[in-house]
């Protein structure tokens, strides 16, 4: 098995994302002892936002680009590979303002692909990326999942979207939320450990 962890939080060990997708590594890897796990730390090396000279690439066929556009399809490239060559994709998301950290989005941006990771058809779009299974470990600080704040997540919402879309449809997440709220937080990253089941 192939695990690629995608981490796009900038907190480094203090990141409540990191320590639950690496829990989530941690019980893959005891299930599955032969594993590999590649980490890709998005806010490290991460991707530029698309400008005009990216999205030329992607729409210009291989042997017509320029090497200026074959320079700016490289990431995507890349990480279409990484991406493909993955059995299991664990991606840490940590919420900013309801919604992603940009080095996730980003990396978003550059692997939805035409003719790559999905097609269009008379029968409309299909996601060319299968066979995967994705875990999200979604931190937040206040409570997402029930109550009147559930309507301001946009972070599983969208990301089952998407990655349904590519093809991508098998999708289990935990969260560690109430990292701000007092009664909760103390016990939020354990109770969310605790959860894992592989």
């Amino acid at each position: 098995m192939k695990i690629l962890q995608l981490i796009s939080s900038p907190r480094g060990a203090a990141s409540t994302s990191i320590k639950l997708s690496e829990a989530i590594v941690e019980k893959l890897q005891e299930a599955n002892p032969d594993s590999t796990v590649k980490v890709h730390d998005l806010t490290k090396n991460g991707f530029p936002h698309l400008e005009e000279v990216h999205i030329n690439s992607f729409f210009t066929p291989a042997e017509n680009r320029s090497p200026e556009l074959v320079e700016a399809v490289k990431h995507s490239d890349e990480a279409i590979a990484e991406l493909k060559d993955a059995d299991v994709i664990v991606i840490g998301v940590p919420m900013y303002n309801f919604s992603l950290h940009s080095s996730l989005k980003a990396w978003i941006d550059h692997i939805c692909r035409a003719g790559q990771t999905f097609s269009y058809s008379e029968k409309g779009a299909e996601g060319l990326v299968k066979g995967k299974k994705i875990y999200l470990a979604i931190s937040s600080g206040g409570v997402y999942t029930e109550g009147f704040m559930k309507a301001y997540d946009f972070t599983e919402p969208y990301l089952r979207s998407v990655f349904g879309f590519l093809g991508m449809t098998d999708v289990t997440v935990y969260r560690a939320e109430g990292l701000n709220v007092p009664d909760l937080k103390e016990l939020a990253l354990d109770k969310a450990i605790e959860s894992i089941e592989i």
